[in-house]
C-alpha cells in the first residue's frame, strides 16, 4: 500500500494568524470584544481552510489509485513518468492538457505523470504532485502486477 498526504508547508500556518489579526483590527473600531471574536473566528476559519487544502491524499489500495476525490483502477493506467521539478513545472503549464486530471499542489516540487489507457475515459493522463514520485510509480507497478505494495 502507498499512502501520502500532501500537507502544506509549516510556514503556511502563519496565514491563519494573519487572517485573525486582520479581522481583529477591522473589528477593533466596534469594541474589544468584537476584536477578540474576530481574532478567534479568523484564526479558526483560516486554519480550517488551510487544513482542508492540505488534506489531499494519494493512495494505492486494493488495485486502485485514489488521488483526492478520484478513484481509478490500476488496470486502466499505463506508463508512469517521474517528473523532476523543471519537468513538473512544464507539465502543469505549457505542456498541460486541459482534459488531464491534476492533483496539483504548487508547494510540492516533484510529480508523477501517469497515462490513462482506458478508451472510455477522455482523460489522457493524471498529473499527481507527490514528494515521492519514484515510490508511487513503484507502488503502481507492483499493484498492476497484482502483488502487495510495501
Amino acid at each position: 500500500m502507498y499512502d501520502e498526504r500532501l500537507t502544506v508547508p509549516r510556514s503556511w500556518w502563519l496565514l491563519p494568524i494573519a487572517v485573525g489579526v486582520s479581522l481583529a483590527l477591522i473589528l477593533l473600531r466596534f469594541s474589544g470584544v468584537a476584536a477578540l471574536a474576530g481574532l478567534v473566528v479568523g484564526v479558526v476559519a483560516g486554519a480550517a481552510a488551510l487544513s482542508s487544502y492540505g488534506s489531499a491524499r494519494i493512495r494505492v489500495v486494493q488495485g486502485s489509485l485514489v488521488a483526492g476525490q478520484a478513484r481509478i483502477p490500476v488496470s486502466a493506467l499505463g506508463a508512469a513518468e517521474v517528473l523532476d521539478p523543471a519537468e513538473a513545472v512544464a507539465w502543469r503549464g505549457v505542456k498541460a492538457n486541459p482534459r488531464a486530471f491534476m492533483l496539483l499542489r504548487s508547494y510540492v516540487p516533484t510529480a508523477l505523470k501517469v497515462e490513462v489507457t482506458d478508451p472510455a475515459d477522455p482523460t489522457p493522463y493524471l498529473y499527481l504532485s507527490t514528494r515521492s514520485p519514484q515510490r508511487l510509480a513503484d507502488a503502481l507497478a507492483q499493484a498492476a502486477r497484482g502483488g502487495r505494495v510495501q
